[in-house]
């Protein structure tokens, strides 16, 4: 039997525009993906799956070492999602993957789904941590580093964690283990939105310069737009390389981004959408991936999640 690996180097015979291209495909169907789960509720964190959508796909489709149809692989990349009710993205991805069948995630958040609304390693093929409270993410990271690297594994550690976690002393401790212990297979990935439950970041508790204190705590820093696919390839294969401390790429994000009614929302941590508005968030997505990109989505969902 074959077992397909997505390998963590890009493809062979592509160029350069034909990589980006493919990865702003997969961002709009996470996209689209998020939509069609969200309206299942009603409401949700619809808005940061918008705003993550495009480092997902960098992730998944150019970074990660896995097998999507053996999530368990013991030489696979592990990928930690620190926000737990970022879930609803990561489903996304996962199922843009291959991980899941994206039919699927029309159960999400429905009794005895394996997609509930916040991550549960228990549940779900490729969840790797469950999620709820947050700051736990880069302990678990540096943990399974350390155990990776006494194995003699060459599998890497990735964990997405938010500009509200750096509010968590937990965190920080983490981050002087990580580097203490020199875990250059352990790279973070921070969602900067600017947003968190309580507030705007920087009125609940200052994090910034977010890059200056990651170096201080001694990791190799990156700051990129995270809405900006070609951006993201650029750090991420700048960091292939990298050896002898912990990387940490720092994704400035939008929160909505791809639908401007959504990026206007200014309830937009856990968003109310309308009945009527998510059919109108698709044609916003879809008109704006054509503005961007010049041509017909490779797969459109026009008529919204199937029932």
């Amino acid at each position: 039997m074959t077992v397909m690996t997505t390998q963590a180097t890009p493809a062979a015979g592509v160029s350069p525009a034909q990589r980006v291209r493919a990865l702003q495909e997969s961002a709009y169907r996470i996209r689209m993906h998020a939509l069609d789960m969200g309206e299942t509720q009603g409401q949700g964190y619809i808005g940061q799956a918008l705003g993550v959508a495009d480092v997902l796909a960098v992730v998944y489709q150019d970074v990660l070492n896995h097998r999507p149809q053996e999530p368990k692989w013991p030489g696979r990349d592990r990928f930690l999602l620190s926000i737990g009710h970022y879930a609803i993205a990561l489903y996304a991805a996962l199922a843009e993957a291959g991980v899941l069948d994206s039919g699927e995630l029309t159960t999400y958040g429905s009794d005895d789904s394996r997609l509930p609304m916040s991550g549960m390693a228990s549940y779900t093929p490729g969840m790797e941590i469950s999620g709820g409270s947050l700051g736990h993410g880069l302990g678990v990271a540096t943990g399974m580093g350390l155990g990776l690297r006494h194995q003699g594994s060459t599998a890497h550690v990735y964990n997405l964690l938010s500009d509200g976690e750096l509010d968590e002393g937990s965190t920080w401790e983490a981050a002087l283990a990580c580097a203490h212990h020199g875990l250059d297979n352990v790279t973070a990935i921070v969602d900067v939105n600017a947003l968190q439950a309580d507030g705007p970041t920087k009125g609940v508790l200052r994090t910034e310069p977010v890059t200056a204190k990651w170096e201080a705590f001694g990791w190799h820093a990156v700051r990129v737009d995270g809405n900006d696919v070609e951006a993201l390839v650029a750090a991420f294969d700048g960091l292939r390389e990298h050896r002898g401390s912990p990387s940490v790429v720092i994704c400035d994000t939008r929160i909505g981004c791809g639908v401007p009614m959504l990026e206007k929302r200014e309830k937009a941590h856990f968003m109310r959408v309308e009945e009527h508005e998510w059919q109108q968030a698709r044609d916003q997505l879809t008109e704006r991936h054509l503005q961007r990109s010049g041509s017909a989505p490779a797969t459109t969902h026009g008529e919204g999640p199937v029932r």
